[in-house]
């Protein structure tokens, strides 16, 4: 089944990568009413603490309506101008500068704050009459449709309700000073600001639940996108399996060259790569039909081998394409390959006669093709082939 199959039931958690990948896509835990209900509440309590300036705002209201003479009308109303549009600025950041704050702080608090690049990239299907026209003829778009009259239809019920408690004191408002008045309407204004901020909290806690549900319901996966996420991440089963047996057997097999460096002192010949591979044969006539490999290694093993044969007086010839060949195609404790036997022959009687004490030239050693290996043991036909 491919993933993302939605025939298959999503019945799996998320998993972390996954998560991630839709953080990356900008699909992060937030709730437009939430924001809403925070930028009211805040606002509400800015315009209650900013009761206790009313009258100093209100007297410095008033200066911009008192004018100088006549002949300095056009540059008091220039300064009057630049005053007003510099306190209205500040007025606006000293208001504007906590709602951002609150409404950072509460997406920080909801999913985080999420820079998404991929999700703020151009996308020119968006361009697509139809297609804007399938969005807007939704199930998603009557839904919001709902929840926007709904919305509408309590909090004016709730506005409504507060404002019956207030609406008895509008009758004094002709009959009472600026300010009482001004009193009057200001306490109007805030309570009904009040009950409205508890309505949007309500809405905005049921939107929260909402968008933790369908955020939730949208990251679910089914087994087999769980399966596929790790194999893509940690590799198939049969991969590691096989990583394994591999490790394993390095392992095995370097205990088995360890346990028989103590049989270098037997050889009879040592070949070597010079420094990467060795080998150590013995070949005694009637005592073996065929040449058997006592010791191999590679590496730091070579050298604990050519050091031990050095010590123990044996012959150490140097045939880089036979040492791989026999590392390649040899067993510790068998018979060499006999495709390897005119080889190791010429190489072992190189060596009689140098323990007999005859000059001798080291012998040219001629391999079929076959049993070229390159150091990591590809055969060198292949390795040409693959290049």
């Amino acid at each position: 089944m491919a993933e993302g199959d939605d025939s298959e039931e999503k019945s799996q958690e998320p998993t972390e990568k996954r998560k991630d990948d839709a953080r990356k896509d900008g699909q992060v835990l937030t709730s437009k009413e939430a924001f809403v209900f925070a930028s009211m509440a805040a606002g509400t309590g800015l315009l209650a603490l900013s009761a206790a300036f009313g009258p100093q705002v209100l007297e410095r209201w008033t200066t911009y309506f008192t004018m100088g003479s006549r002949a300095s009308l056009d540059d008091l109303m220039i300064s009057r101008l630049s005053e007003f549009w510099v306190e209205f600025l500040v007025g606006g950041l000293a208001f504007a500068t906590p709602l951002a704050l609150v409404a950072i702080g509460l997406q920080m608090a909801m999913g985080g704050i999420n820079f998404a690049p991929k999700a703020a990239s151009f996308n020119f299907g968006k361009l697509n009459p139809l297609t804007g026209l399938g969005r807007m003829a939704s199930v998603q778009s009557l839904v919001e449709l709902g929840k926007g009259i709904l919305k509408v239809v309590a909090l004016g019920g709730l506005a409504i309700f507060a404002l019956k408690g207030e609406i008895v004191g509008f009758d004094r408002l002709s009959g009472v000073d600026t300010a009482i008045g001004l009193s009057i309407l200001w306490g109007a204004i805030l309570t009904t600001l009040a009950w409205l901020c508890l309505g949007l909290a309500g809405i905005g806690a049921l939107d929260f639940a909402w968008a933790m549900v369908s955020m939730r319901k949208k990251l679910m996966m089914s087994f087999q996108e769980v399966k596929q996420e790790s194999k893509e991440s940690n590799g198939s089963p049969e991969l590691k399996g096989r990583i394994r047996r591999m490790q394993m057997e390095a392992s095995q097999r370097g205990a088995e060259q360890r346990a028989a460096l103590g049989n270098v002192v037997n050889a009879t010949a040592i070949v070597t790569n010079p420094i990467h591979f060795a080998v150590a044969l013995r070949y005694v006539p009637g005592e073996t039909a065929a040449p058997m490999i006592l010791a191999m290694g590679k590496g730091p093993m070579a050298q604990e081998i050519i050091a031990r044969g050095k010590g123990a007086g044996v012959h150490v010839l140097q045939s880089p394409p036979l040492a791989r060949a026999l590392y390649f195609t040899g067993t510790i404790g068998t018979e060499i390959s006999d495709r390897l036997f005119g080889a190791v022959a010429a190489i072992l009687a190189h060596v009689y006669r140098l323990d007999r004490g005859e000059y001798s030239d080291p012998p040219d050693v001629t391999l079929p093709r076959e049993l070229l290996f390159t150091e990591h043991g590809r055969p060198i036909n292949e390795a040409q082939n693959g290049a």
